[in-house]
């Protein structure tokens, strides 16, 4: 079966390859833009199944698989204000400054779908960090060594961005990493292409 990952990001493309199975990476044409008063698990689920379908619709003997992340900083609303990705240093030093010593989720929105046979499955994945306290000079000591800026809630947690948490919760880790393998391997499967299937022999 041909499959699709409907992203370029190199943090999916590589989690992606762990589960060793055969697939082609594209961009997906979605707009990205949150919608006025969008909760960030939401914004997750509409954006995941958006860049699925945009790459599905094109190419709808595949199997497209779709994914996007929303980190969101707690506050009065149980599900956080979302914060984007950060684009810059001066952009990333805020967001630390705003996560040390809180609470930060992240939605990670999961999509798999087939537009000729009419599967689509979608999966919000939810996982909680606790940050460190972290002093300025720590913050821009670790922005300039690792340069997250492309990563939602600035830090690569695969990386040196370990070391600004105290602890985590969640049942996929990956998840963190913007692809939650745990998830993304059971909709394979009830897409009939089990990950550990007969395809090995």
């Amino acid at each position: 079966m041909d499959i699709i990952l409907a992203s370029t990001s190199p943090y999916r493309r590589r989690l992606l390859e762990r589960l060793r199975i055969p697939f082609r990476c594209m961009a997906p044409d979605a707009d990205e833009r949150p919608l006025h008063a969008e909760a960030p698990a939401a914004m997750a689920t509409r954006l995941a199944l958006a860049k699925a379908r945009s790459i599905s619709l094109a190419h709808p003997g595949a199997l497209v698989i779709g994914s996007d992340q929303v980190a969101a900083a707690a506050d009065e609303d149980p599900e956080g204000v979302a914060m984007g990705k950060p684009g810059n240093f001066q952009a990333a030093r805020l967001q630390l400054r705003a996560s040390a010593g809180r609470v930060v989720t992240f939605y990670t929105g999961l999509a798999l779908r087939c537009e000729k046979s009419g599967f689509e499955r979608f999966h919000v994945e939810r996982f909680r960090v606790h940050f460190r306290e972290i002093d300025d000079k720590s913050i821009e000591n670790y922005l300039h060594l690792e340069e997250p800026y492309d990563c939602a809630g600035s830090f690569k947690c695969e990386g040196l961005g370990i070391a600004l948490f105290e602890r985590m919760e969640g049942n996929d880790p990956t998840s963190l990493e913007g692809l939650p393998l745990i998830a993304l391997t059971s909709l394979l499967g009830e897409a009939g292409f089990p990950v550990l299937g007969t395809r090995w022999k």
